[in-house]
């Protein structure tokens, strides 16, 4: 009898194990977790890894070279330069929270190719149309 119950414990441990890698699985996907400034330029590691970056657009910063914005992402006392390609939402603004993807290069600055803007209390991507911003 007592080897019967090791053998069922031992099923339902591999079951509930099974159960918990699927579930982890499926959820890291649709987590959003984001990294601060501060985080991705203390990780020596982060310049070889796509990564979110949260922050708020730092007033006065924001300058558009052509094609490419440049601004200035803070939290927490630190500040990362971030060069985007391309139209951000447009309701991007100075002083907005922002998480942005992308990868930090070797001099410091995050690429970045993707840009949310904070709409209440979640991020998700604009769907209005993309107004110009003003070179500073």
């Amino acid at each position: 009898m007592n080897r019967r119950r090791t053998g069922r414990t031992a099923v339902v441990a591999v079951l509930l194990a099974t159960g918990a890698v699927l579930v982890t699985s499926a959820l890291r996907g649709t987590l959003t977790y984001y990294r601060t400034p501060a985080e991705v330029l203390r990780d020596p590691d982060a310049a070889r890894e796509r990564v979110r970056l949260g922050g708020d657009v730092v007033p006065g910063s924001l300058r558009r070279d052509g094609d490419l914005l440049v601004f200035r992402l803070a939290e927490g006392g630190q500040a990362i330069t971030v060069e985007q390609l391309g139209a951000p939402p447009g309701t991007f603004r100075e002083g907005e929270g922002v998480v942005i993807e992308g990868i930090l290069s070797a001099d410091g600055t995050f690429r970045s190719d993707h840009v949310v803007v904070r709409h209440g209390n979640e991020y998700r991507p604009s769907t209005s149309p993309v107004e110009p911003v003003d070179a500073r």
